[in-house]
């Protein structure tokens, strides 16, 4: 042999000792830090099945999206379900997840495999929120699709978060808009908004596997009913007035629902007589034009000095409030819901309930409506932006499977809007898959009928 090829041959020997030394190491490292450090990938199996309304036909179960996004970082995997209707996710790190999962179907198939008609693409949803998936065994989660309601009206905006406290208007620029989402004239007459109440800060209740409050527990519920996934539970209650005919809203148009109908860009004289203003108008907004506005001062105590009574703007039916004027949580703990009742209903005879507290209740502690699940149209569960101040869902997956969010939080002028889905002539018919996380974006100003 020559000695320059024996030179190589052993130079190329050394070379490989080293790098096959360099590999074992690093792979002695990664087992070491995963032994002290715990973290350890773990796989997640998710099963999906229909609800029990739809156990009678034969639904497709493969197909169906299912994402996952960790609640920490942000980060999201989406997979589509087998044939068998599984879902396998494999080297998830230990975290805190939202599991969302969907299947949208059309309506010619969907007559074809239950011989209903429907006029539009139906969604069924399924959601499991701040699902904790630990160190140690992989994971096995089932999850049940359930129709989404089809409604006529949906809730297109909502301004929760306010404007600055120092340079704007702070909450009494808030308001919510209402959308015919329909191909038909509809009558906002008699139509209710209700913010639902939920747990929300830490105390001694009784609640339920989710942590959300468990009020087959509140003094005075009777017995023989499903007071949890029947119901959701307001702290107020308004109502469109009119006689049936009065409002009529075009398809792709909307309604504005004003705590106070006024350009708050501009100062104006307040209840009590004093000048309120602001000083960076570009935070707020014009509500001058809004549909309808919350005036409290008609029965409240001490209503707020900005409550002034636009007397050209029809004032909203109080059928229960909270406080003194409609505010909503800045900080976004509550949900909204949207309903229209039948002629045998009483809104004002429903029955109301406190808090299901451990200890007794107080004969002053506040009531919260129950309101029927059956005659709900549309909701939306509004969040905190920040995921550690996350709270209990208050609404089921029939009416909600998500939530939204504005990422600025309080006090932003950021308001969480609607998506369109699409334009057909000139209507614009917005995104509703009874999922807000899907169905909802957010505006850096509120924009009263804007869209996004």
């Amino acid at each position: 042999m020559h000695p320059t090829i024996k030179i190589k041959n052993e130079q190329m020997k050394k070379i490989a000792s080293f790098l096959l030394l360099i590999i074992v190491a690093a792979i002695s490292c990664k087992k070491e830090d995963t032994i002290s450090t715990g973290i350890q990938p773990v796989d997640l199996m998710v099963n999906l099945s229909y609800g029990l309304d739809s156990s009678g036909y034969k639904l497709p179960v493969s197909g169906i999206t299912v994402k996952i996004t960790n609640t920490n970082s942000g980060a999201t995997q989406t997979a589509r379900s087998s044939d068998s209707g599984t879902v396998r996710f494999e080297n998830m790190q230990a975290g805190t997840y939202d599991i969302d999962a969907n299947i949208t179907i059309d309506a010619n198939t969907y007559y074809q495999l239950t011989g209903n008609l429907i006029s539009d693409n139906i969604t069924f949803n399924a959601s499991e929120k701040n699902t904790r998936i630990a160190v140690g065994n992989d994971v096995t989660l089932s999850m049940t699709l359930v129709a989404g309601t089809i409604g006529q009206w949906v809730i297109k905006q909502i301004y929760y978060a306010g404007s600055s406290t120092t340079n704007g208007a702070i909450y009494r620029d808030q308001f919510i808009e209402l959308y015919n989402n329909s191909d038909e004239v509809l009558y906002a007459d008699s139509l209710y908004i209700g913010q639902v109440y939920g747990r929300g800060t830490t105390g001694n209740f009784h609640v339920l596997a989710n942590d959300q409050l468990d009020w087959s527990f509140a003094s005075g519920m009777p017995t023989g009913t499903d007071p949890n996934n029947d119901y959701v539970y307001t702290k107020s209650i308004l109502m469109v007035p009119g006689t049936g005919t009065t409002y009529p809203v075009q398809p792709g148009n909307s309604i504005v629902i004003a705590q106070t109908a006024l350009n708050h860009k501009t100062p104006f004289t307040g209840a009590n007589g004093t000048s309120i203003s602001v000083k960076d108008p570009s935070l707020t907004i014009d509500l001058s034009g809004a549909d309808f506005e919350a005036y409290y001062g008609d029965f409240v105590a001490s209503p707020l000095a900005s409550d002034v009574d636009n007397l050209s703007v029809p004032n909203m039916v109080v059928y229960q409030y909270n406080g003194r004027d409609y505010i909503l949580d800045n900080p976004g703990r509550d949900a909204y819901v949207i309903f229209k009742v039948d002629a045998s209903q009483n809104v004002r005879n429903w029955p109301s309930y406190p808090a299901p507290t451990v200890a007794p209740p107080a004969a002053t502690a506040t009531r919260y409506v129950q309101v029927p699940d059956k005659y709900i149209i549309d909701g939306v569960e509004v969040q905190p932006s920040a995921a550690e101040e996350r709270l209990p869902k208050k609404l089921n997956a029939a009416y909600d499977a998500g939530f939204t969010s504005v990422p600025k939080g309080s006090y932003s002028s950021q308001s969480v809007i609607r998506k369109t889905a699409k334009t057909v002539g000139s209507r614009i018919i917005l995104k509703d898959t009874n999922n807000s996380t899907e169905d909802f974006d957010y505006l850096d100003l509120a924009n009263p009928r804007g869209f996004k």
